[in-house]
């Protein structure tokens, strides 16, 4: 019964994912006038279709600790996961002067979790000049309830270089995994 319900959900998500994608690369987001708390809460709210208010709170939150950040990344990723799982995700790497790169992600995570999910992420980098510096593995625990949307949002960090992605996704994946992230400018499907 289980499994069943599982395969459904990927299923349906490998449906409705890809018309997700294939909108985003349609309608591409403004450009960000400057990376100051007040301009990131409205883009990201704007971009992941979140409230300002939440969007403010988690941001806040992040600014608090981290201040302003090197770049952004927005872009849309597919979870997958029952106890073993992987993440594969693209989009744009933004800097503040207007520079903009495509990436790519992907990666293995385990733990107590299953599920499956598409999100819009909107993500906050920080400690990085140019894109080679993101080009590496990001390791970080993923504490998951998206169910029938909702934001979300978790620490990377990889040397001194630390990501705050902010995930609102569609599906339903619950439970606390153990990973990493593989940043490339070349889109792969392993998840090592």
């Amino acid at each position: 019964m289980l499994t069943k319900a599982f395969a459904f959900i990927c299923f349906s998500l490998l449906l409705v994912f890809p018309p997700v994608a294939a909108q985003a690369q349609q309608n591409t987001p403004p450009q960000i006038e400057d990376f100051s708390e007040s301009s990131l809460v409205i883009a990201s709210a704007k971009y992941l279709g979140a409230t300002a208010e939440s969007m403010g709170e988690i941001i806040d939150r992040i600014f608090s600790r981290y201040g302003a950040p090197s770049a952004i990344i927005r872009g849309e990723e597919l979870s997958v996961s029952v106890v073993i799982g992987a993440r594969y995700g693209r989009g744009n790497l933004l800097f503040p002067d207007g520079r903009d790169y495509p990436i790519y992600w992907r990666g293995p995570s385990a733990g107590v979790d299953m599920g499956a999910s598409g999100s819009k992420t909107f993500t906050l980098v920080y400690n990085i000049d140019k894109p080679e510096d993101l080009y590496r593995r990001f390791a970080g625990v993923d504490g998951s309830l998206v169910a029938l949307g909702g934001v979300g949002f978790n620490y990377l960090q990889g040397g001194n270089t630390v990501l705050a992605p902010m995930r609102v996704g569609v599906g339903y994946q619950i439970g606390v995994s153990l990973g990493y992230l593989k940043f490339s400018e070349k889109s792969g499907w392993l998840p090592f």
